[in-house]
């Protein structure tokens, strides 16, 4: 067992040391007078040249938060973002809930007002440490972190370290919480000893039952018109080729509903669409098997339903989504295992158990079908291509004009991915399923802190937009270098609740007034003026025929200028 001695000052010193010895990279914070002994370390740091972890000041905790989840979603490294006591704890929490829905492993810490009222380094000497310590202060998180703690003494350093990590990186990932008192930070140490490398390695790849596995490819090979609906298999890039391979193997089609990544190229032809707000995906109830692909809502029951005699497979880390209070979806055959180790298994299965006349027949229809989903959705867009404001559908399409292999989308709501095709594995991702808006810009910044080489494009509505604590964000982005084009999809309103009042209530006092209180966001200000407060580049886009070139030029900002820019897109649905 090798180990390692290094000479510290204080225990603060010692954490930094062994999360730099355990790879993390980025240290987010949002400091307070609780990081005394953190930030006295990192000076200590920066006068040893050591590099990581690499502190990243963020001025809002909700952001700091996202920026991880960003930087997570493009590295697969789990994260640290540490935080002011209670009230830090607070800002941060819809962040944390995010985190918690899309299995993101983040090391998220505070600061916790010192025990101490005297006679310890560190202890109380402001007005503010009596006021905010709390009787329980991971209350706040402990629904939604997988483990919660209190480092409470130097000597259990690297045991809190490791298992708050092993727990993050376990699957399901997730957040955990750790709190750092002020006193214990502070206590005086002159080594650490640790071992080197951690003998706390990750858990492997989970594989499925084989017996249920035999029964889901039994099924699926069998079916007259097998499924695939999948919302997050691609949060692994491996996924992705594995479940071409499953629709390859079998002639099988692939719906997305609520997609979160980039989770099936969309130009194949095995791709049937999306599933629809309000409305599903007509395959949904034309099928005889469906798989239900890490989807944790695969249609919406009081719009849709597959056939009574449809019989539905369940595969993911976790196919119950346990952690979801109520989920009520058939489930004939359950595979709890790492879709890219299952997905290759059962491609296989199917495989042996089908003719190669029968995947072609399926192949065919499935890619007529295809080609004549995208042949309504060209349509739909070109006849928004002289209205204005501009219609979402025409936005899309132009923005999907200028992606490449080389750019990322963080997108927040507005995108219409019909006219935005994907092709590369991890060059998508959205809001998170429990929604806490805001998430998009600062996951946008983390991305791009993540793979700087990459071109980084956030899409937003204005809600999320205005949710994101966009002065933060963009104060980030300069600081810490993070060119991204944000496109602001600027209609003025809140749509979810306004077609939620309205599709509850079609007859209501709303609908027959036409007015819906606490859905405007009238009178709009001037986006892009606040980025060019930040030294960004700013414009306005009313014309359905200007997009196009507004986003050449706003990514010629981002990527040959290197400056963060931002397009004010006036649109309607």
């Amino acid at each position: 067992m090798a180990t390692k001695t290094i000479r510290v000052e204080t225990a603060a010193q010692a954490y930094l040391e062994l999360l730099r010895d355990r790879g993390i990279d980025c240290f987010f914070g949002n400091a307070g007078t609780d990081f005394a002994s953190i930030i006295d370390a990192f000076a200590r740091f920066r006068a040893e040249g050591k590099v990581s972890p690499r502190p990243i000041l963020v001025p809002h905790e909700f952001v700091a938060v996202s920026m991880a989840h960003g930087y997570y979603a493009v590295t697969g490294r789990p994260q640290v973002v540490m935080v002011h006591v209670t009230v830090g704890t607070a800002n941060a929490v819809g962040a944390v809930i995010n985190a918690a829905r899309s299995q993101v492993p983040i090391l998220f810490t505070a600061g916790r007002t010192p025990i101490t009222e005297e006679g310890l380094p560190g202890a109380r000497n402001i007005y503010i440490h009596w006021a905010q310590e709390a009787f329980d202060q991971a209350g706040m998180v402990r629904e939604y972190v997988k483990w919660d703690y209190e480092l409470r003494n130097i000597t259990q350093l690297e045991a809190v370290v490791d298992r708050a990590l092993e727990v993050a990186m376990a699957d399901p990932r997730g957040p955990v919480y750790l709190t750092l008192p002020r006193e214990v930070l502070a206590q005086p140490v002159e080594t650490i000893t640790v071992t080197s490398p951690s003998r706390r390695a990750a858990a492997g790849r989970r594989y499925p039952d084989p017996t249920w596995l035999e029964e889901a490819a039994e099924l699926l090979a069998g079916a007259r018109f097998p499924l695939v609906v999948t919302s997050s298999v691609g949060r692994d890039p491996a996924a992705v080729s594995a479940l071409q391979a499953l629709a390859e193997a079998g002639g099988i089609g692939v719906v997305e509903v609520n997609p979160f990544y980039m989770n099936f190229p969309h130009a194949h032809p095995c791709h049937l669409g999306f599933g629809l707000p309000f409305e599903g995906n007509p395959h949904v109830a034309e099928a005889d098997v469906i798989l239900v692909l890490d989807s944790d809502v695969p249609w919406y029951p009081s719009a849709q339903k597959p056939r009574e005699e449809a019989r539905i497979i369940h595969l993911a880390v976790d196919p119950f989504f346990s952690r979801y209070p109520i989920r009520s979806y058939p489930s004939d055959v359950a595979l709890a295992g790492d879709p890219a180790a299952a997905l290759g298994l059962l491609a296989e299965a199917v495989a042996r158990r089908v003719r190669s006349s029968d995947v072609a027949a399926r192949t065919e229809r499935l890619a007529a079908e295809h080609r004549a989903q995208r042949r309504a959705w060209l349509e739909a867009a070109q006849a928004e291509a002289g209205r204005t404001p501009l219609g979402f559908q025409w936005a899309s399409r132009s923005i999907g004009e200028v992606l490449d292999r080389e750019t990322i989308v963080v997108n927040e709501y507005p995108l219409e991915l019909r006219h935005a095709p994907l092709v590369a594995p991890g060059s998508y991702f959205a809001s998170p399923p429990s929604s806490g808006l805001g998430w998009g810009f600062g996951a946008a910044l983390g991305v791009k802190l993540g793979v700087p080489e990459k071109t980084v494009i956030a899409t937003l509505g204005d809600g999320a937009y205005l949710f994101s604590v966009p002065m933060a964000c963009h104060f980030a982005a300069r600081m810490h270098e993070l060119p991204v084009l944000t496109v602001v999809f600027n209609n003025e309103s809140w749509d979810a609740v306004k077609f939620a009042c309205l599709g509850l209530h079609p007859d209501g006092w709303a609908a027959t007034t036409r007015h819906i209180p606490l859905s405007d966001l009238a009178p709009a200000p001037r986006y892009e003026e606040i980025v060019r407060a930040f030294d960004g580049y700013g414009e306005r886009v009313e014309d359905p025929a200007e997009l196009t070139p507004a986003l050449r030029r706003a990514l010629r900002a981002v990527r040959e200028e290197r400056r963060q820019a931002l397009l004010n897109v006036v649109c309607r649905r």
